[in-house]
């Protein structure tokens, strides 16, 4: 009994150890598809034509000064390396906007209960780089539109598309870029990027801040985030900014 009681336990251990490991490979197998789907979802919003500038924008400022504008695309650490690396932009934010809790951290955004969305903060020269110029970057290179709740492998209304006005002049920009856009079926879905008031921006815990260029060898940055850079490098030569 003793031996059959010992050959037992080990035959389950066995069963035990092989049903892990099976469940191992496929939730391996569903990870390596679901950065396939990303991939692909990015690279074709990367590959769409490129799109026009703005038919109505910012003129350049004469002198030099402060603007505003706070957007979401997804993931806000990509959002912050793209904007961190154009000319004009004084400072790149991640934090959280559109909801309703006051001073949210990650983990209540991440549950999706808060209304609020992974957002960044740009803080640009007027005299240096437009409104509609920022758009067009945001546009077509650090985020797909098109996707509604989510961002290449990220789920959920904390990663919508979303762009937040501060005045009239930018919603109206922002609004008719969007049309103009939608009109020119350039991309292959309609654009589903909320505008909308900006109520208030709180800052990201500071773990979260300069996330992809302090870890550029972290996967979900390797495949998601430093190609977007790289997008902006190529579409963008006059304005990219190696280093800040």
């Amino acid at each position: 009994m003793g031996d059959f009681k010992k050959s037992s336990s080990h035959g389950n251990w066995s069963a035990e150890r092989s049903t892990n490991r099976s469940a191992a490979v496929v939730l391996t197998f569903l990870a390596v598809l679901l950065i396939l789907f990303g991939m692909i979802r990015h690279n074709a919003a990367s590959g769409v034509s490129a799109i026009p500038d703005p038919a109505v924008d910012e003129t350049l400022a004469l002198k030099k000064g402060q603007e505003t504008v706070v957007v979401a695309g997804g993931c806000f650490w990509g959002i912050q390396a793209v904007f961190e690396h154009v000319k004009g932009v004084t400072s790149a934010t991640s934090g959280y906007a559109g909801g309703t809790l006051e001073n949210p951290d990650y983990e209540e955004v991440s549950s999706g209960t808060t209304g609020h969305a992974e957002s960044v903060e740009i803080v640009y020269d007027p005299s240096q780089i437009t409104l509609g110029v920022l758009l067009k970057i945001f546009f077509s290179v650090a985020h797909d539109p098109t996707q509604l709740n989510r961002q290449s492998p990220d789920t959920g209304a904390q990663y919508r598309s979303a762009i937040f006005f501060t005045s009239n002049d930018q919603q109206r920009i922002a609004r008719t870029y969007v049309d103009q856009l939608d009109q020119a079926k350039l991309f292959s879905h309609p654009i589903v990027t909320q505008i909308v008031p900006l109520n208030a921006f709180y800052r990201a815990e500071d773990y979260h801040q300069d996330y992809a260029a302090l870890h550029p060898d972290y996967p979900y940055i390797a495949i998601y985030d430093l190609p977007k850079v790289k997008h902006l490098q190529q579409e963008f030569p006059s304005l990219y900014v190696a280093n800040r």
